[in-house]
């Protein structure tokens, strides 16, 4: 399960500072201290506290508000489950005192937050008394608490998209000439699923009623709750019989594999010692780069040291003096001279079949970059959770997003590419987060497929500290912003793509809404033993359901299609760590720099050629080539 290696190479943990110039860029964001989330956190409490008592306690707000929470439009029918929108409104605001330490900003960010929320909400409502009005129907309020509590999520995302210091957008060539056939796939799924779900909602079982009330966020039924994990599913096993099919492929063409490393000599012996045993398997040559960023150990010397050990691959290595990961990227890239290539971090460790297994994808033409599934060392103490994460998230999501060619990002830790798309599209860039997974989804929108193969296996790093991983999970989610302001277009221009249009806006609110996990959970628990929620009282099943649920449902079905059925033993620990990463992605947006005033987002433009490129009729118009 966790990747075993032989008996004379124990397991070697980084000892070196693991922070540098890529993990932080000063442009875009700033070190948080470690008190500032739970300085927030108690804020939060005492707001929520305050603001619960007052919509049930001070006469005026009562009257206005008897449902105890802030809905302008009272005939609504049944009872929600938690005041999702006081919730919003006091994160907001905490987040608002906690994010800058400038009171114009500050103060700019939570009026814009609470006043486009507000906004939102008084629109919902109007629209809810006009249906009532016209049509004598009356909306269920767990309804609208679940459309209250998404738009909150998508505001608090997009605010900071507006108002941080993000990465400036570029011109992008959007290839639409498959949109009917992802589409249509896209559709058909749903609405299979949606089928099902309907199905097992008119159901008259216990189990049906029983489920309604164990949801957190607005009383989720089993309907919706069911959607979403079919919709996944069915995706992933249409991928995994594409994925049979090409088990079956062989193609070995030359390949060059590219390393930066800075400080990696606890490691890098091994990383060329395993790609030198999986060179061993392949049938022709295999070139491997290795890119010294600057490093102040023997990384240097070890490096050469082992390339020229090497029976089964050539090697080199050279001094990239310009510090940053994607410097060293790049400069690599410059020197490979074959058609294809793998980008290989310094402490990923190739199992021996990687190099037969990763090309066979590229016979197919169209294949533009394929990744697969990173391994835990194994010893350290988030490595089995990791391991269920790496599970879930490359070996079932990823895995299923290849079947409507909307997978976004291919790890850096292992990727192959086409040579010339890197080049083609300037190379990594540099100064931000998510390098890799710019690179991999720019290349998808090129119009080339982006493979995730669970079979593609590898060892990789997993941080042996709590500094270390609130380093490393601070950078990747921070990464989410800076991708989709670089990458706008993608979202809000009007070439229509499912990764442009619904998954990378997709991450965007998922980030909100993971960043407000823990305060939605102390949320939970006030109302509850607060006992403010007099109108239906507070279930403790639907404060525990938002951290277990379906998360926990997902992670046991990628444990049994993954094969490693063992991998179970690791679900408490992985639900924690599930806490411990929402935790890690509030800090991460408190680390965001922000603006003065808020950016004005590309509006979408409509053109007879952009219309003719939603429905496949050719790739859609590029104003300016890429730089």
């Amino acid at each position: 399960m966790i990747a075993q290696r032989p008996k004379d190479a124990p397991a070697k943990r980084s000892t070196h500072e693991f922070w540098s110039v890529d993990s932080a860029p000063k442009q875009f964001s700033h070190q948080v201290p470690q008190s500032r989330a739970p300085l927030l956190l108690v804020v939060f409490c005492v707001l929520s506290t305050a603001s619960l008592w007052g919509l049930g306690n001070i006469p005026l707000l009562a009257a206005l508000f008897p449902q105890h929470d802030i809905y302008f439009f009272q005939g609504y029918q049944g009872y929600y489950t938690v005041s999702v929108r006081t919730f919003i409104l006091c994160f907001y605001i905490s987040f608002a005192v906690f994010m800058d330490r400038r009171p114009g900003h500050m103060f700019g960010m939570m009026v814009d937050m609470c006043l486009s929320y507000l906004a939102f909400c008084v629109l919902l409502d109007g629209a809810s008394a006009v249906i009532h009005l016209w049509l004598g129907v009356a909306l269920h309020v767990n309804v609208v608490a679940i459309v209250s509590g998404v738009a909150g999520f998508a505001i608090y995302s997009f605010k900071l998209l507006e108002r941080g210091r993000m990465p400036p957008p570029i011109a992008m060539e959007i290839d639409t000439r498959r949109n009917w056939q992802t589409m249509a796939t896209v559709g058909c799924v749903a609405l299979l699923c949606a089928g099902l779900s309907v199905w097992v909602t008119l159901l008259d079982l216990n189990a049906v009623h029983a489920l309604r009330n164990i949801a957190l966020l607005g009383g989720i039924g089993p309907g919706v709750f069911l959607f979403l994990p079919s919709f996944f599913v069915t995706l992933y096993l249409v991928s995994s019989l594409m994925l049979l099919r090409d088990r079956h492929r062989t193609f070995m063409p030359p390949v060059t594999i590219f390393v930066p490393a800075h400080n990696e000599a606890h490691i890098i012996a091994r990383v060329i010692a395993a790609a030198d045993a999986s060179a061993a398997q392949y049938a022709d040559a295999v070139h491997m780069i290795i890119a010294n960023n600057n490093s102040t150990d023997d990384t240097h010397a070890l490096a050469d040291r082992a390339l020229g050990a090497c029976a089964h691959m050539t090697g080199e290595v050279f001094l990239e003096t310009r510090a940053g990961k994607s410097h060293a990227l790049n400069a690599a890239i410059d020197r490979v001279q074959t058609e294809y290539m793998i980008r290989l971090d310094a402490d990923t460790i190739m199992f021996p079949d990687a190099l037969v297994k990763v090309m066979r994808h590229f016979r197919d033409p169209l294949c533009g970059a394929v990744g697969g599934l990173p391994f835990s060392p194994g010893g350290g103490l988030f490595d089995r959770a990791r391991f269920l994460e790496a599970l879930v998230k490359h070996g079932f999501y990823s895995v299923g997003f290849t079947t409507i060619n909307s997978v976004v990002g291919v790890p850096g830790m292992f990727a192959a590419y086409c040579t010339e798309l890197p080049r083609k599209l300037g190379g990594f860039v540099n100064g931000m987060n998510g390098e890799d997974t710019d690179m991999s989804l720019r290349i998808g929108e090129l119009g080339y497929r982006l493979v995730c193969d669970p079979d593609v296996q590898f060892e990789s790093e997993v941080p042996g500290t709590y500094h270390h991983m609130r380093e490393q999970r601070m950078r990747w989610f921070r990464s989410v912003y800076h991708i989709s302001s670089r990458c706008r277009a993608l979202i809000f221009s009007a070439h229509a793509t499912v990764r442009g249009k619904v998954v990378l806006p997709y991450m965007l609110v998922n980030s909100g809404r993971r960043a407000m996990v823990v305060p939605l959970v102390l949320f939970g628990l006030i109302e509850y033993f607060g006992g403010f929620h007099t109108l239906r009282p507070l279930e403790v099943q639907a404060v525990i359901a938002v951290a277990v649920g379906a998360p926990a449902l997902l992670a046991c079905f990628a444990c049994l299609i993954n094969g490693k059925p063992m991998a179970l033993l690791y679900l408490p620990e992985y639900l924690i760590f599930r806490i411990l990463r929402a935790y890690f992605t509030l800090e991460s947006m408190l680390s965001i720099s922000i603006k003065s005033y808020a950016e004005s987002l590309d509006e979408p433009v409509l053109d007879v050629a952009t219309i003719r490129g939603w429905f496949g009729r050719g790739p859609a118009p590029n104003a300016q080539s890429e730089s």
